[in-house]
């Protein structure tokens, strides 16, 4: 009997999350496009990106918007980048590039490139997106920049991965969706914990005040959340979820690599701020608990209180998860949200375990 009023106890704790969450699953998506045209800096930093670049610069300079700039970086790359980007540069003057050279103190740093490209830029008022990513429209760019304001200086949107066939992409979509319902929920409540560098918004004035990234600039990744860790606040964060404002990117296809990358950003989680990494835990760790009692509450004499508690679980979690997944334009993941879950609690897990004690300098 008391292992099942654990078991309700936890259930409970994990519907309360779910509750959270309901702040983004059921918010109104804002269909405002910029009516103030703020001039604006599109910053890429770009490593080893020549075919992406090939595809995707056209698509970032017939974006909808009067005024604004491209900022293309090359980071010490070693293929065609750095032609690439000069190919285009010649006939748009809007673009501007900074090729930036290795150098011994900031070997292989992401930091350090995007540092230069934001000193670069001529407008307050900054996205960025990454080399691999395309906006979903032409109208990406006014729509993210329609949420700055003069109290709004930094604007969290969506990075999702393009639909393909395989368990993998529907895993690393589904991961990627949870993520995305986690970071917009706290903000919404008024503590903004992170963001995703894939599409991210802020000013050069937030940047500077933050000392940009040089409380964090040896750890390899943490550009987008770390940064949003320390600068986001109540009354200067803002999302946007509108799907003209997503920006896609194709996903790792092989499970080892994704892991591989998940395993680099779950490094940067333990540098959040103390109420944000004891939140995030908690909401882990009780889903580990909830995964890890079910099998042996089901075994027992009171097994139809526990399979009660079980249906009443699962389904606020189909309701409000699979209203997220609704807005977030990623309905075909909804009749396997118990199933990815218990997949990805448990691969969290065994990456945890194989991050303990391990150090990585580069990115990428």
């Amino acid at each position: 009997m008391v292992l099942l009023y654990i078991f309700g106890a936890v259930a409970l704790i994990n519907c309360a999350y779910f509750l959270l969450f309901s702040k983004f699953s059921f918010l109104k998506v804002s269909e405002k496009t910029a009516s103030e045209k703020y001039p604006i800096s599109l910053i890429v930093c770009a490593k080893n990106e020549a075919e992406n670049l090939r595809k995707h610069i056209p698509q970032w300079q017939n974006q909808n918007y009067p005024n604004f700039e491209i900022i293309l970086i090359n980071d010490a790359s070693i293929d065609d980048t750095l032609e690439v980007m000069e190919s285009f540069s010649e006939n748009d003057p809007r673009i501007q590039i900074v090729d930036v050279k290795n150098i011994e103190a900031f070997w292989a740093s992401k930091k350090y490139a995007l540092t230069l490209g934001i000193k670069r830029a001529k407008n307050t008022r900054m996205v960025f997106t990454d080399a691999d990513c395309y906006p979903a429209s032409e109208n990406w760019l006014a729509t993210m920049a329609a949420n700055f304001s003069d109290k709004k200086q930094l604007i969290l949107g969506y990075g999702a991965y393009q639909k393909l066939p395989g368990l993998l992409n529907k895993i690393i979509r589904f991961e990627t969706v949870m993520t995305a319902v986690q970071y917009f929920s706290y903000a919404k409540i008024g503590s903004p914990y992170m963001g995703v560098g894939r599409n991210l918004a802020y000013t050069s004035v937030l940047y500077y005040e933050n000392r940009g990234f040089m409380n964090h600039i040896k750890i390899p990744s943490g550009d987008d959340d770390l940064f949003v860790n320390e600068a986001a606040t109540a009354q200067n964060t803002a999302i946007c979820v509108n799907p003209s404002a997503f920006t896609y990117s194709v996903p790792k296809k092989k499970k080892s690599k994704w892991l591989l990358q998940k395993r680099r950003h779950y490094t940067t989680a333990k540098l959040y701020k103390p109420k944000h990494r004891f939140f995030l835990g908690a909401y882990y760790i009780f889903n580990l608990l909830f995964w890890s009692l079910l099998p042996i509450l089901l075994f027992t004499q009171l097994w139809q209180f526990a399979l009660a508690i079980i249906i009443v679980r699962i389904a606020f979690q189909y309701i409000i998860i699979g209203k997220a997944m609704t807005k977030l334009q990623e309905n075909d993941l909804i009749p396997f949200i118990p199933f990815f879950e218990i997949f990805l609690v448990f691969t969290q897990l065994s990456i945890f375990i194989t991050n303990s004690g391990e150090k990585n300098s580069r990115w990428k």
